[in-house]
């Protein structure tokens, strides 16, 4: 129903993707905001997104209290539980009775683009089904890469995880020389590949060489930079992506599965941690070589202690604005962020249409690799440091 331009009903928040260390702060933010809007008349968090959703398996969430639910926004992962659904036609057909039956008006989803791209579908639906309807996607994902927005919540969190295991790993490798390979994820973006570089704080600190999707992966020029390395430094530490690819763009490693949005699964083993393992090993023909790799995978995503004040603060607000937006307009849209300065940093919220970050990923700018394609540049270091936040001191002897 709507009044005055505004829409009147309950809302049903999701969340959907890979969790994040600070997605239960966008949850937190918009509920407490509904509780504010005398439009929203209840809140109900579905179970597993859209896969709730069509069995109408919500929480309640007008009867969490405020202490209970500041607990939940400073825990990792998705707290009403995360899916990876693509719906076709007939889910989204049993999405809309579920919302007709229980007079949903208000739709918020949490999550990166393929997400959008879920919250677009609906919206577009209930524009042709002449539903008063509003649906906004709440941003979401440590990969860093929607179109628009300056950057993702989740993103710097995972960043700061990044930096903080190669600063120990890098320790760790100047005590006991050798060759240390650390697989990151990053399917078709590098931008958490490139915050490992946050790491260095002296000139022989690694990682050595960074690797990045956005750029091919030469094999032979691989084993040259790792020689070159190990002749410069005595040791060498790698920062690769999950998603490198050779110059047909096929990956270096993968499983070959797909899920139902069509993403290649690239973080199921360590797989590609020791096809990188192997290369290092070969381009030392005849010498004992100490060569070891690790994969983070899903460690990277919801890992406590580590969150960044930046990101924690920035998700909160994108919660809050998409509901004090929806209720105020009725209109569809995508929350993006807009960094206003980097020194002092500061932020601000804006719309911007669901179109426009439905589906299509975005990537590292040119200007933030080397020419050299193993590493990035002191303008990636302007632009991802401050999102981070301040990193501990190493000491040496």
């Amino acid at each position: 129903m709507a009044t005055k331009g505004k829409l009147i009903g309950k809302m049903v928040i999701g969340q959907s993707g890979g969790p994040t260390a600070v997605i239960n702060q966008s949850l937190v933010g918009a509920v407490l905001e509904a509780r504010k809007q005398a439009s929203i008349t209840g809140i109900l968090g579905a179970r597993h997104g859209i896969a709730g959703i069509m069995k109408e398996d919500f929480i309640d969430l007008t009867k969490q209290s405020a202490e209970q639910l500041e607990l939940v926004a400073t825990t990792p992962a998705a707290a009403l539980g995360s899916v990876r659904l693509k719906p076709g036609k007939a889910e989204c057909e049993k999405v809309f009775e579920v919302f007709r039956k229980n007079d949903v008006r208000y739709f918020f989803y949490i999550g990166g683009n393929d997400s959008a791209e879920t919250a677009f579908i609906i919206a577009e639906m209930a524009k042709e089904a002449n539903y008063d309807f509003c649906t906004v996607h709440i941003p979401k994902t440590i990969d860093n890469d929607l179109k628009v927005t300056d950057h993702c919540p989740g993103f710097a969190s995972a960043a700061r995880f990044v930096a903080l295991a190669f600063m120990g790993d890098d320790r760790d490798n100047r005590a006991l020389s050798g060759i240390k390979v650390n697989v990151v994820m990053g399917r078709s973006a590098g931008f958490l590949t490139a915050a490992s570089a946050l790491a260095r704080q002296a000139p022989d600190d690694g990682p050595h060489l960074i690797y990045l999707p956005e750029r091919i992966f030469d094999i032979e020029k691989f084993q040259q930079d790792v020689r070159d390395a190990v002749g410069k430094y005595g040791r060498c530490v790698i920062a690769a992506s999950e998603g490198i690819t050779n110059k047909d763009g096929d990956p270096i490693s993968t499983s070959g599965e797909r899920d139902s949005h069509g993403n290649i699964q690239l973080s199921g083993s360590g797989a590609l941690g020791d096809t990188l393992a192997a290369l290092v090993k070969d381009a030392f023909p005849g010498q004992k070589v100490r060569v070891r790799a690790d994969t983070f995978g899903y460690l990277q995503r919801s890992f406590p202690t580590i969150v960044s004040p930046v990101d924690a603060k920035e998700a909160r607000e994108v919660g809050m604005y998409a509901v004090n937006h929806a209720a105020n307009t009725g209109q569809p849209g995508s929350v993006a962020i807009r960094r206003l300065n980097s020194k002092p940093y500061a932020s601000e919220c804006f719309i911007t249409p669901l179109s426009t970050v439905a589906k299509v990923a975005t990537e590292m700018k040119d200007e933030y690799i080397s020419a050299t394609g193993n590493d990035i540049t002191q303008a990636w270091l302007d632009y991802v440091a401050p999102l981070v936040g301040e990193l501990p001191k190493m000491g040496r002897l």
